[in-house]
């Protein structure tokens, strides 16, 4: 697949902060201006007026700045972000009812609107209905290997006061992040197909340079869907699926099926 999007030099410059503050025990700016090779006033300025970084990262009282995730596995503080956040064992021993329980509680937490006037609830067990019906096929297509990756449900940041990250679900392997837009649906729409997109240069901020973010498309009302759209006029491409033919996305990067 073709990248949804290069990284302009200010998401460029958040990544390359991020991560070398994630990887830290507690960093000053001049410590990590000097890291990265940056004018210290540069790297002050960025820390100052990125509210993405802001929300990831914190200064103590003696100015270092600290990493609220950890950019390895496990990613340690992910569940500060998200509506529910395990590893696919631990979601797959839940039922319906006692894992929307812990959705509800946990998007209350990081402040997502509950307003089921347009059927959120609803598209809360249809996602994750998708989900334990693809896990069930990776188990049988990879084998266990899936259970130690991570499951995040309602991934929440606010990039700027006007512009909020919602990702409806995540899968993190040992390298790879699998960001799903979920839509009830079974007709590929050009928009959805950017808004699947857009999140990937923010996220390679969060989980960092050893990631691949990979976004694609789940169209739950339809079946036997499985293609590459072009995202808006360009050349890039992203995954389009239906819900029985999620596990292809992951075969696609992960190589698990031969022929």
């Amino acid at each position: 697949m073709i990248p949804a999007r290069p990284m302009d030099y200010a998401d460029e410059m958040e990544r390359r902060i991020c991560s070398v503050i994630c990887g830290s025990e507690g960093l000053k700016a001049r410590e990590i201006a000097k890291i990265l090779s940056l004018d210290h006033t540069a790297v002050n300025r960025i820390l100052a007026r990125s509210p993405l970084l802001r929300e990831l990262c914190w200064q103590d009282d003696d100015y270092r700045w600290h990493g609220i995730l950890r950019q390895s596995w496990p990613h340690t503080g992910l569940q500060e972000f998200s509506g529910y956040y395990d590893y696919v064992k631990n979601f797959l021993t839940l039922g319906e009812e006692e894992w929307l329980r812990a959705m509800e509680e946990g998007c209350a937490d990081i402040g997502r609107n509950l307003n089921d006037t347009r059927g959120l609830l609803h598209s809360f067990r249809d996602c994750r209905a998708v989900m334990a019906a693809l896990f069930s096929d990776l188990r049988e297509m990879l084998g266990e290997a899936c259970l130690s990756w991570e499951l995040v449900f309602e991934f929440r940041l606010k990039k700027s006061r006007h512009v909020r990250i919602y990702a409806d679900v995540l899968v993190i392997t040992e390298n790879r992040v699998f960001s799903l837009e979920f839509k009830m649906k079974d007709k590929i729409d050009p928009d959805e197909v950017i808004q699947a997109a857009k999140y990937s240069p923010y996220l390679e901020i969060v989980f960092g340079p050893d990631y691949e973010v990979i976004p694609a498309l789940v169209l739950t009302k339809a079946a036997d869907l499985y293609e590459f759209v072009p995202i808006s006029s360009g050349d890039a491409v992203l995954p389009v699926c239906s819900g029985d033919m999620l596990f292809n996305v992951f075969n696609e990067y992960i190589g698990f099926l031969k022929g």
